[in-house]
């Protein structure tokens, strides 16, 4: 069975990081493992925390941002100094259940997945004992489509067990995305031909804080959240229909498509449109931000 790299983003996380990095270290951590936490800048006490827990745990590879980068650009960085051909990414205020770890590598494994997420995302605010809510995302094969007509993702969870090759050919976590970065990582996955898989049955714990990095950077600008979503969208137009695309672009539709799917699904073509409007306008990774300008703009 192969060795896993776990990795933490860490940014003003001084009161919860340690929850999250000793539910790695007691029950999910095996020999060959490691773990690597990158201090995105913190302005608070994490540094310190940090230096203790690595202390505690010598297996742990700090990594220091001299300049706040955002959650894409640590996670990327987490990536960068890693070692081993698995990955799980573990947020700083999340943790995980008592050997839950080995079971998602076995399933990835058993079924040649490239991804691998928890079905359940038990949601607390207080303690792990005291569940306020739970997300469920179908069990087996997750599919492009999926990401389009559910509410919710692994992506948007962010919290799974993936191979750096998925990593590598989705070209990374975008790092202009803000709180987006993860669903935008699993679009990126998805969209490259990685096989994402879900595991029946298996959860981790998800923690509900009213200043979390989602709902600081996404939800208190709730209007923009689809536009942002959009332009992560933009390099995969050709496999979008027409209709859908004037939908994404539209007064009607770009402000809240990203939050509607489960009513309002985006189809999803499985080889891209012959006459795509994304290789038709030539915005490649380096031209969506002024393709995506005249298209709002000529949309009103």
């Amino acid at each position: 069975m192969p060795d896993i790299s776990f990795f933490i983003p860490a940014y003003n996380c001084a009161v919860t990081v340690a929850e999250s990095v000793d539910s790695i270290m007691q029950t999910n951590f095996s020999v060959g493992d490691e773990l690597v936490i990158v201090n995105d800048c913190s302005t608070d006490n994490t540094a310190a925390v940090l230096d203790g827990l690595k202390a505690k745990y010598p297996h742990i590879n700090v990594i220091t941002h001299k300049h706040n980068r955002g959650g894409g650009a640590a996670r990327n960085t987490a990536i960068e100094n890693s070692k081993n051909e698995l990955l799980f990414c573990l947020d700083s205020d999340n943790v995980l259940e008592k050997d839950s770890i080995a079971k998602l590598k076995a399933y990835l494994v058993a079924n040649n997945a490239d991804v691998v997420a928890f079905q359940h995302l038990h949601y607390f605010s207080e303690s792990t004992n005291k569940i306020d809510t739970v997300w469920t995302v179908n069990e087996g094969v997750f599919s492009r489509q999926d990401l389009f007509s559910k509410s919710f993702s692994p992506g948007g969870g962010g919290n799974y067990l993936f191979t750096k090759k998925s990593w590598l050919k989705a070209g990374g976590y975008p790092e202009y995305a803000g709180a987006l970065d993860t669903w935008g990582f699993g679009l990126r996955q998805l969209m490259s031909g990685s096989k994402m898989m879900v595991l029946k049955d298996s959860y981790y714990f998800h923690r509900l804080i009213e200043n979390s990095y989602y709902l600081r950077d996404a939800w208190s600008r709730r209007r923009s959240v689809s536009v942002r979503a959009l332009q992560l969208v933009i390099p995969y137009l050709d496999y979008f229909d027409k209709k859908d695309i004037d939908y994404l672009f539209s007064k009607k539709g770009r402000y809240v498509w990203f939050e509607d799917m489960e009513k309002r699904p985006i189809k999803v073509l499985d080889e891209p449109r012959k006459d795509g409007i994304w290789s038709n306008h030539q915005v490649g990774s380096t031209g969506w931000r002024p393709f995506l300008k005249k298209i709002l703009k000529r949309n009103g």
